[in-house]
């Protein structure tokens, strides 16, 4: 496997990008930018050959795309209390639309997508405190669409109120920031123009930005501005965890540093 210096790698990236189009190297792989970007290279795969590669990373994705990068999984405070299974889906819960059919009649739903912009139309958001250092989850029944109305009233009559959330899940943020941090290591981070021709991918290697040193307070701002979401996705029978999401081309908010190589 071909080893780089950090030079010799940046200057082969531009190489790549003055090729143009290139097709998938492998031909039907939902990776195919990362799997092509890596052969050219002559890497394995997440396999970065460069000195001190355990700090850095290779990320390579579409440059026009509405998906969302999972950054991590982190389940909230207080660790006392599994609130998803707990408290979220016995109170706060909807009827599962499988329910009946796929799953048992009694099978219950929790699945909300929300960030620190404004509040979801079930009326939950993200609220960022700095004093405390939390990151808050937080619920207004003022802010629930007209369309949840029943579901707001089964709400008031299995907690018995509807105020604030008492106690409030949160995350503390040195907990989070060591978590963000170990998880978003620097990296190269390559984005590609994508064109499809009779059925085979091509790609076309664009921008390519190293970015270093992971930034909390990047992190936070992305959050507030509905770039980061928290993504709750729990039904009865299964918690598929609770995940903090990345709007695909924010990553560069979440570094001190950013450098522009193309």
């Amino acid at each position: 496997m071909k080893i780089y210096t950090k030079p010799e790698l940046i200057e082969k990236l531009k190489e790549i990008a003055k090729m143009g189009w290139i097709s998938n190297a492998r031909h039907g792989n939902h990776g195919g930018i990362g799997n092509t970007l890596e052969d050219l290279l002559g890497i394995e795969e997440n396999n970065l050959p460069i000195p001190n590669a355990a700090e850095w990373e290779l990320k390579a994705q579409r440059a026009v795309t509405t998906s969302l990068t999972t950054l991590f999984h982190i389940e909230p405070s207080p660790r006392a209390i599994r609130f998803v299974p707990q408290v979220f889906l016995p109170l706060y819960g909807w009827t599962h639309q499988e329910a009946g059919k796929k799953y048992g009649k009694d099978e219950m739903s929790f699945r909300q997508t929300i960030h620190g912009h404004n509040p979801s139309d079930r009326g939950f958001m993200v609220k960022i405190d700095r004093s405390e250092k939390k990151i808050l989850i937080s619920f207004d029944s003022s802010k629930v669409a007209i369309k949840h109305i029943k579901w707001l009233n089964s709400v008031k009559k299995r907690v018995g109120n509807l105020n604030e959330l008492d106690p409030q899940p949160y995350w503390g943020f040195d907990d989070l920031g060591h978590k963000a941090g170990t998880k978003l290591l620097n990296c190269f981070y390559v984005q590609a123009e994508v064109k499809k021709e009779k059925g085979k991918e091509f790609y076309c290697y664009s921008s390519v930005l190293m970015l270093q040193k992971f930034s909390f307070e990047g992190f936070l701002k992305a959050l507030e501005d509905a770039k980061i979401l928290v993504d709750f996705d729990a039904r009865t029978g299964h918690n598929h965890g609770t995940k903090f999401r990345l709007r695909q081309d924010c990553l560069p908010m979440l570094y001190e540093k950013v450098t522009k190589i193309i």
